[in-house]
Formats: structure tokens, sequence, C-alpha cells
């Protein structure tokens, strides 16, 4: 294995009803004023927002609402909350929601107390905040595993591109799967495939040699694919979501990257593909990787096989690791049609080539992945996604 250092600093709170034990138990740690995040107003539909904002005035905090946080979150909307942050002497940022409110919320709370603008510190200069904004999390859609780390995601729309920040790493998160009952079912499925992809992105980085944290990977994959396949039949079931919300967790939160230089060539296609067209997440990563698998097994024949053996079941008897190693990545492509996930962009509405060699050729290229892709290859790669 590769050399680390690692720390896991986010408090967690698993269960059903952890969420008053939770704002009960941290809250006296923090000063009066709240900004309390959310995205397009479901938590209000489903009482969640009524929940929170009754513990918080309990608690004798004065609530500021921070709303409309998209599912592609902005700079400009990072910007707003800042504004607001330091406008109202915030004490305290609450993200009530999925990936994309906790990710805006983790840039918030470094730009509030950062005069310059973060964006091109971090991109343009590469120097990273150090002073952060306390901030806890509510996860109500699970899937980012963004509450358990300081990543986030943000879309710059004038330079068209959605990148990854560093931000603040929550105090504590509540991941409560009674929480995500009342989402639709798509955004659930959508969230668990991007849990698997997490984990692939990460099991096929360097090294390729067997190692502990991909022994790990493979069990967390494994539980993903089945519990996805239990909740398609029974959609209220506490138990798979409480195992796919804690899969989302454990896909982020560091543990399957230990000694290894992961490969998210994946997500960061799909990334810039986002930046273009807003896509859905889950959805966009569907469709490119089996395609994108098709172009590099080859280099990484030994560990594709492995893949296919261990995670799919896929016999490997009187076959080449290249052709059990295909024979995974069709298993792939096979699930991903069976829990209803687009195969192809065209099903998506996503159809302009010419956007398409631009998303190629703005797409960062990962030093993890087993090939070196270059941007005439993710186009091509992007055309046979298309159709």
């Amino acid at each position: 294995m590769n050399n680390f250092t690692y720390s896991y600093p986010v408090k967690v709170y698993f269960g059903k009803d952890t969420t008053e034990t939770a704002l009960t138990t941290e809250l006296k740690k923090y000063g009066k004023n709240v900004l309390l995040a959310y995205g397009g107003g479901s938590v209000k539909k489903n009482g969640v927002y009524d929940a929170v904002k009754g513990i918080l005035e309990k608690e004798g905090k004065t609530v500021f609402d921070f709303s409309g946080i998209m599912p592609n979150p902005t700079y400009a909307k990072v910007q707003e909350g800042a504004k607001m942050a330091k406008e109202n002497n915030i004490d305290f940022i609450l993200a009530v929601g999925g990936g994309s409110v906790i990710d805006c919320c983790k840039i918030v709370s470094a730009q509030a107390l950062e005069e310059k603008n973060l964006w091109e510190m971090e991109f343009d200069q590469g120097t990273y905040p150090s002073n952060f904004l306390p901030m806890g999390a509510i996860v109500t859609a699970s899937g980012t595993g963004a509450e358990m780390n300081n990543g986030a995601v943000i879309t710059n729309e004038e330079r068209k591109i959605k990148g990854g920040m560093l931000g603040a790493f929550a105090d504590f998160a509540v991941l409560d799967p009674e929480l995500t009952m009342s989402l639709p079912m798509k955004q659930v499925i959508s969230g668990a495939f991007d849990t698997l992809s997490h984990c692939m992105e990460t099991y096929f980085g360097q090294p390729q040699e067997d190692n502990l944290s991909d022994d790990i990977n493979e069990a967390i994959m494994k539980s993903v694919i089945q519990n996805i396949r239990t909740l398609l039949k029974d959609e209220k079931n506490y138990h798979a979501r409480s195992e796919l919300m804690w899969a989302s967790a454990m896909g982020e939160n560091g543990i399957l990257k230990i000694g290894k230089v992961t490969d998210f060539q994946a997500h960061q296609i799909e990334h810039q593909l986002g930046a273009y067209t807003d896509c859905n997440h889950g959805q966009g990563l569907a469709v490119i990787h089996p395609t994108l698998y098709r172009h590099i097994y080859k280099e990484a024949a030994g560990k594709f096989a492995r893949f296919a053996k261990e995670v799919w079941g896929i016999f490997g008897e009187g076959k080449s690791d290249e052709q059990t190693a295909a024979e995974g990545i069709d298993a792939l492509e096979a699930f991903i049609k069976e829990i209803g996930m687009p195969s192809t962009l065209k099903e998506m509405g996503i159809k302009d080539k010419e956007m398409l060699r631009k998303v190629a050729d703005s797409s960062n290229v990962t030093a993890g992945c087993c090939k070196k892709l270059t941007a005439d290859e993710i186009f091509e790669i992007l055309e046979e996604c298309a159709e």
C-alpha cells in the first residue's frame, strides 16, 4: 500500500430519530445565529424544516433561512450564502438536504471568513482556506457521502467549469434513513448509483495490486447492489435504506481510499457534462461508466477481472482476464438497465455534439486512471455514450 495519514473528523449520529438528539447535544457549542440552509423546498413539504427549526428555536437560536440551493450548486450561490453569513453575524451553519446543499455550505463556511475570491484562490493560485464557520449536516438524500469530507463540487457558470473545491468539514452529521422516505424513487436510486460509482472510481485507482482497502470496497459494492434491488421491490424497506445510507458515507469518508491514488475519471467527465447541461449527476455517471470502462479495461485487465468475479459473480475458469473483465462490464451495464437508469445521453435529452466536444476539451484527466486519456479519447467516449 502507499503511505498515508488518516483522520476521521466528522461525528456521526446514525439511525432513527437522531436529529433531535444530535441538535440538542451539539448546538450548545455554538453561538446564537444559525444559517439554516436547504434546497428547493422539499424539506418544508415533508415536515423536516419545521421540525429542525423548532429544535433550533427551542435551543434559543435565531434562525436565518438560506434557501434555493440548486442540485448543481453554483459559485454565485456560494457568494450569496457567504454574504448572508457576514451580514447576519452567523455563528453556525446547518445544512439540511443532500450533497448539493452540504457542498454549497462547505464553501460558504470558508468564503464567509475570507475576503479573497475563493474560486480564484483555489483554481488560479493553488491556495486553500484554513478558517471556517462551524457547520453541521442533516442528510435527507444520501448517495454523495458529502457529509463525510471537506470536498465540494461547485459550478462556475461564467467559466463553464464544474470542479472540486475544498472547504469545511462538518462538525457533526445526522444520518437518519427515515428522512429519505419521501424522496422520489428515481432520486433515491440515482443517489445509490453515485455511491457505487464512488466505490468503483476508488477501486480502479492505483495501485492495482490486492489490498485491504479494495477488499472492504468489494463488500460495500455488493451491499449497494443488493440493497438497491431490495428497495426496488420494497420502497419503504428501512433496512435497505439504512444500508445504502451508511454505504454512501463509507464510500466517501476516506476509508476506501487509504493507500491509493483514486481514479475519478468518470466523475470528471460527468462534472463537465453537468457544467454545460445541468444534468442529473447519478444518471450521467450511469451512462458514462460502462463506455469509459470498455476504453480502459485492457490496461488493468486483472483488476477488472477481479471486479467481475468478486462483485458480479462472473465465473472466470477457462477465460482470459480480458474476457472475464469484459463480462463484468456487461454485468454493470445490465444492472444499470435493470434499475431503470439511462444508458445513453440521448435518453437524458443530451444531443448536442458540438457541446460534447467542449466537454471533452475541458475535462480534467485524473492521475489514478489506469490509462491516461486524451481529450480526443474522452470525446470518442462521449460520442459513444450519445446513442
